[in-house]
Formats: C-alpha cells, structure tokens, sequence
C-alpha cells in the first residue's frame, strides 16, 4: 500500500518521463522540418541553374553555389537526427536517402542531368556515415547501461548492492522522508558454506535474494519496499509508507517468513533463517553511518538471544557495556594485527582545485566486515584507545603521502585528526617528529585537525603543544568549530591556520536566512582573526553556491569526493597535476 506521498512521487516521475518523451518528439520533428525545408529550397534553386549567376560586391556567384551550401546544411541535418535520436533517427534518414536515389537516377538518365552525380556519391557517404555513427553509439550506449547496471547491481544475486543502497538512503535523508533500515543476516550461513561449498552456497543465496525480491516488487507487504545485498550472507531492507512501528514489524515478518519455506538445492531440502535488526529515520538516528550501525547492533543482539523472535528495533540499551567490550576487543585485535587502516576525502578550494585531503580512520573485524566509525571511534575514545587508533592511521598516511610526493613531487596537505588525549601525551611532539622523518613528509604540508573542546579541557597545554608544532612547520585545524563551546579569547590566541565548519551547519545553510547568516558569521569570525575556512559536509550545488557567496575559503564533501583508498586518491593527484 503506497502513501499519499508515494503516489504523488510516483505520479511526478511519470509527469517529468512524459515531459522528457513530449520534448524528445519536439526536437525530432523540428529536426526532420528543417532538413525538408531546406531540400525544397535546395531543389528549387537547382532549377535556376541555366539563369544568370547573382552579382554580389561586384561578384557573380552562380546558383548551384547555394545549392551545395543547403545540401550540406540537410546532410547535417540527417546526421544529427542519428546522433541524437537513435534508432528512429536512423531508419528515418536512411529511408529520405534510399528514396533520392530513384529520382536523382531518373533525373540522370530521362533528363541528362549529369550535374546530379557527384550527389549520387554524396547520398552513399552519407548513407556510409550514418551506419557507422549509428552503431557505434549502439556500442557506447550498450557499454554505458551495462557499467551503469554492474555500478549499482549486486553480480550474484541481481539486487541491489550496498551503493545503491546507500544512495537511496542518503537521497531520503536528503528530502527528509521517514523510512526504516533493516539489517538481516542468514544465521549460521558460514557453517553452513564450509560443509555444503561455496556453490551450494550461492545457490541459497539467489533464492533468498528472489524471495525478497518478489515481496519488495509485488507491494505484498502492504508498504513501500527496497531490498538489496550488501555483502555475504547480509541483506538490507529499506522500509517506506507505514504509519506505525507494528507495520514496520509486520513487513519484516512477511520477509522473515518468506525463509520458512523449503528451500531445494540439488535435491537437498534446507530451512533456513534469519536475524532482522531496524532503526528508523530520523527518530532514531538522522545519518546513513548511524543508521547502518544501529540497525546492525540490533541484528547482532537478536543473534545473540537465539531465541524465537528474529527482529528486533535498536535502543540506545543496545550499545550498553556488553557492546562495548564487543567493539573494544575489536579494535585491540585490529591494533595487535595491525589491520587499522584508511581513507583519504579530499578538499578543494572553491575553483576546484585540490587542496589536500583528510585521513579518515577506518577498521574491519575478524571476519572482513567493516566497523563503522560511528561505531568505533566513541568506544576507542571511552577505553582510552583513540590515541593508538589516531597513531596507526597517521604513520600510514604519512608514510604514503610520503611516497606519493616522491613519485610525483605534489605539494599537497594530508590533514590528520589528533585526540585530545593523543595531543596531551607528553611524547606526541617527538612521536609527530619520528613520522615526519621516517615518511619524508615534509611538516609544512602536514596538517592536524584538534576539536575545540581542547580550548577548554587543558588551554595551557594545548597551545604549548601547538606552537611547538607551528614552529616546526606544522599546520593546525580547529575541527567541527560551532558546535562546543569554546571561548573567543581562546580562539584569537591559538595559533591555527583552519577552521573547519561542522556539517550539521553545512545541513541547514539554505533553510533559512539566518541559517546562512550564522555560517557567513563564523567565516567573518575567521577571517578577522586570520584563518582560512572550510566547510565540512558539502554535497549539494545549493550548498556549494551559497558557501562561493559567503566567501568561503575551501570545501570537504560528497559533491566534489567523497572518502576514497589511497589508491583512487593517487589517481585525483595525477589527474590534477596533468590537467
């Protein structure tokens, strides 16, 4: 059962393709106008050949000169209905060319018109051109929806996959629609891959998929539905058009008991099941990261009942004490494995030009799925392990920018976080110095990003800390700036170059004239005391347009990159020095 607001969805889509379909019959039949005017003109200036040429600036200038021009002028005209209309464009032109032919033949042959030979040629390069552009722009266009489709498709199951997945999540965040997230996976699958293979293994997997499949097509769960596989054994549900939790819980139950039924593979019967974690948008968290992450800490919780009830809705009690030591114990593995790792965004100044990017920490678990830093990153910091964390990101970073400035000799910043317990050890002035000089990083195109709340916690320290920094070279960011509550004394003496504009700003810069007066007032503040600005979060051209107005110094976000492996990073890198 669709909502109002579905339908009225729908119903604009239709009107936008209908809208699209009007004008792409418009520009055909303008196209195919034009290309019989200026034939008929043509033809009738080409009756005229036998009179006196016309005399212009004292020049005589025959009529089948402005025979020749408009043939031209028809002849692009028919190329142009092939290039931008596709199959009808061809079929079109190529039956206006075969039909000259019997008459520009019998204007040969009756008349003697032997002036109508070197069109005869003409008419077959034409005819030659327009197959080759047309089948070679059926390639490209086969090409493009075949990269489009594997993009956005899971290979095995023929879902949805996790981009596609959250590109729809953060296009409903962005229109701020409610919708649930449901994280489901297929309990014991992995013991069950080890002792039927990994073939088997797959077929269960595309059965599952179609089931889901059928449910989110058919509309039989009496809401709004998209399914897609993220991974493995692990499926994502996007739930929209209810008006209460108890339907949220009744679609799940209808893809829960969608599983109940015999499953045949090679003549073997299984039974199979499933674990359904959900959080709701926004009433439970209001970014793509949390939600996965909620969602996924409810999931887990079912698996770890074992019970009977297979879906569960998150609570905050979900990341109580017993998920942190779950998370902790990851984060030690990953930290004695050495498997902590990253991700580089880039930032670029307001013409596009890059300016460096950020380091972002990132982890996975024992088994290769990836822990969200939303996840992480608050329970590193609450058991005292951050400053590790902040460590081992920042000796590989710096070691690869390292690298890439040897190979390509780029001048740009890698921006590092610090912690406020990372920035107050006392070795972390000579720890900075040791990673500079086992990178070959040089300090000035090193930055640290320290968060505001330093101003309050430890000043004094903290600005000793930092003008060792400066004094070696070092560049220094105020982090998330306008969400603590940092004194301006503070501000006006700390001896940073950046303040970066949290995105919960970046958000809501357009909703409002005062909205977009507080971030114009916080890049004043900043300019006034001598720093450059960037703006955290940006990923829409409204965003980008009113920050260009603003006078914003640089931008962080998904319009322009977003996180990307170090690998995709050297890429940008070599693109920009060879534009």
């Amino acid at each position: 059962m669709k909502s109002k607001n579905d339908k009225k969805n729908i119903q604009k889509t239709l009107d936008s393709l209908l809208s699209a379909q009007k004008h792409s019959k418009v520009g055909f039949a303008a196209l195919l106008l034009l290309y019989i005017v200026v034939s008929i003109i043509a033809r009738h200036i080409s009756l005229k050949a036998d009179l006196p040429p016309i005399m212009l600036s004292g020049h005589a200038i025959p009529w089948g000169t402005f025979t020749g021009a408009l043939t031209s002028l028809a002849n692009i005209c028919i190329i142009m209905l092939v290039v931008f209309f596709g199959k009808p464009g061809f079929f079109t032109s190529l039956f206006i060319l075969l039909l000259q032919f019997p008459l520009v033949l019998s204007a040969i042959i009756k008349h003697h018109a032997f002036t109508n030979i070197p069109g005869v040629f003409g008419n077959i390069l034409i005819i030659i051109a327009i197959i080759i552009i047309y089948f070679k722009n059926t390639k490209v266009n086969e090409y493009q929806t075949r990269m489009r489709d594997q993009a956005v498709t899971d290979r095995l199951t023929g879902l949805p996959n996790r981009f596609a997945c959250s590109e729809l999540i953060n296009e409903l965040i962005r229109r701020g629609e409610k919708f649930a997230l449901v994280h489901a996976d297929i309990n014991g699958f992995k013991g069950f891959n080890s002792t039927m293979g990994y073939e088997t293994g797959n077929q269960v997997l595309i059965e599952i998929a179609q089931r889901f499949k059928n449910i989110a097509d058919t509309g039989s769960s009496g809401t709004l539905d998209f399914a897609a596989r993220i991974s493995g054994d692990e499926f994502v549900l996007i739930i929209r058009g209810y008006h209460s939790k108890t339907e949220i819980a009744k679609t799940i139950s209808k893809y829960d008991s969608a599983l109940a039924d015999r499953l045949t593979i090679d003549g073997c019967d299984l039974f199979i099941t499933a674990s359904f974690g959900y959080a709701e948008y926004p009433s439970d968290a209001k970014s793509a990261d949390s939600l996965f992450s909620y969602a996924d800490a409810a999931m887990n919780e079912v698996k770890r009942l074992k019970n009977s009830n297979h879906i569960m809705h998150f609570t905050p009690e979900l990341l109580s004490i017993d998920r942190i030591i779950e998370i902790e114990s990851k984060i030690r593995d990953a930290l004695e494995k050495d498997t902590i790792f990253f991700y580089l965004q880039p930032q670029f100044n307001m013409s596009h030009k890059l300016r460096g990017f950020e380091a972002l920490a990132r982890m996975r678990d024992a088994d290769g799925e990836m822990i969200y830093p939303s996840d992480f990153i608050p329970v590193a910091e609450k058991v005292g392990l951050i400053d590790k964390v902040d460590g081992a990101v920042f000796r590989k970073a710096a070691n690869f920018f390292g690298e890439l400035r040897k190979k390509t000799g780029t001048d740009i910043i890698l921006s590092m976080n610090a912690s406020v317990r990372h920035l107050m050890k006392n070795d972390f002035i000579s720890e900075v110095c040791d990673i500079l000089q086992k990178s070959g990083l040089p300090a000035e195109q090193l930055e640290i990003e320290i968060t505001e709340s330093i101003m309050i916690d430890s000043p004094e320290k903290a600005i000793q800390c930092i003008k060792e920094l400066r004094s070696m070279g070092v560049k220094l960011a105020i982090d998330d700036f306008g969400t603590g509550y940092s004194s301006l004394s503070y501000l006006s003496s700390f001896p940073a170059n950046l303040l970066k504009i949290d995105k919960s700003f970046i958000d809501k810069i357009n909703s409002g004239t005062s909205s977009k007066q507080y971030v114009e007032g916080i890049i004043s503040l900043g300019h006034i005391i001598g720093f450059e600005v960037i703006s955290e979060g940006v990923e829409d051209p409204e965003q980008l347009e009113a920050l260009n107005d603003i006078g914003c110094d640089f931008i962080q976000g998904y319009i322009w990159g977003r996180p990307m492996l170090p690998e995709d990073a050297e890429d940008l890198v070599m693109a920009e020095l060879n534009a």
